[in-house]
């Protein structure tokens, strides 16, 4: 006997499937500014500018009244360091009208979207490869973690050294204030948070049962860093430091919004017969080379 052929029913979601959004740590770690001027300056005076202080000038009462004791002005540098939002990506889409007619799944508010979210993951992933500006942090030798490149294996052995030498090296180059005012932090990849909680939930009392009852939170403070985790770091580096002290510049009137174009030239020649969605990203990045001392490039195996 023959099998019998049947037509079965066939379901369809009226929408595209939830997308896996990636970490976005840059308005956590940054300094942002949105503006719409192309160039932003941030005045300075170096180490090297500052007027010397003279001692000795006035030791005794007698001193005082001396007129050959003069004071002698210290001349005053000031410098100037830019941000300048020149740099430009694009990410856009075309649709059809025959496919926005025909497909539930061709819609460009969904499409929008999408542009908005890839836009604000492009922005984690230049902050991150921004690693060649920052300080280098790595192992000195023989396990000594501070002002070196040579790279860190993470382990739960030593999360806890990578977070005290992170702040010693702050203590170290002087950013007491900033970092009271301010706060430190670090982002981690997703393998080395795994270590980090796992050494809360094996350390303390109270701390530890919170973090075995809810697996320890990102953007959790401990042992005087907040945590980050991100999925867009460049190979082997990692971001820590003193909060809002990298400048991250964003033109105020393109960032975020969508630009919607009905039949858009074709590259070629005419036009298309639909519709061309495209957001942009304007931005810049800027370490003032003053406080360059206290954000640092975490090198990581």
């Amino acid at each position: 006997m023959a099998n019998s052929t049947y037509l079965y029913q066939e379901f369809w979601e009226n929408r595209i499937a939830q997308r896996l959004d990636k970490p976005q740590t840059w308005k956590e770690v940054c300094d942002v500014t949105y503006s719409d001027t192309q160039i932003l300056n941030f005045p300075l005076i170096a180490t090297s500018g500052e007027p010397a202080v003279s001692t000795g000038k006035f030791a005794s009462a007698a001193e005082r009244t001396d007129l050959t004791k003069v004071i002698t002005f210290i001349p005053v540098t000031q410098t100037n360091q830019t941000l300048g939002m020149i740099t430009t990506d694009v990410d856009a889409v075309y649709l059809d009208y025959a496919d926005q007619a025909q497909s539930n799944y061709a819609s460009y508010a969904q499409m929008g979207d999408l542009l908005g979210k890839k836009i604000g993951e492009r922005v984690e992933t230049v902050l991150l490869a921004n690693h060649a500006n920052w300080t280098n942090f790595g192992d000195t030798g023989g396990g000594v973690l501070g002002l070196a490149s040579t790279t860190i294996t993470v382990s739960a052995n030593n999360v806890d050294d990578i977070i005290r030498g992170v702040i010693e090296e702050i203590y170290t180059a002087n950013g007491f204030d900033l970092y009271k005012q301010n706060g430190g932090f670090i982002v981690w990849r997703p393998e080395d948070w795994t270590f980090l909680v796992q050494f809360m939930q094996s350390n303390g009392f109270n701390l530890a049962d919170a973090n075995l009852k809810n697996g320890g939170k990102i953007g959790v403070e401990y042992l005087g860093l907040k945590h980050y985790v991100s999925t867009s770091h460049a190979a082997n580096h990692l971001f820590a430091g003193v909060s809002a002290v990298q400048k991250l510049g964003l033109l105020k009137s393109t960032f975020g919004k969508t630009y919607v174009t009905e039949t858009p030239p074709s590259s070629t020649a005419g036009m298309l017969s639909g519709t061309g969605i495209h957001t942009r990203l304007d931005y810049g990045l800027l370490v003032p080379t003053n406080l360059l001392p206290i954000v640092f490039d975490v090198n990581v195996v």
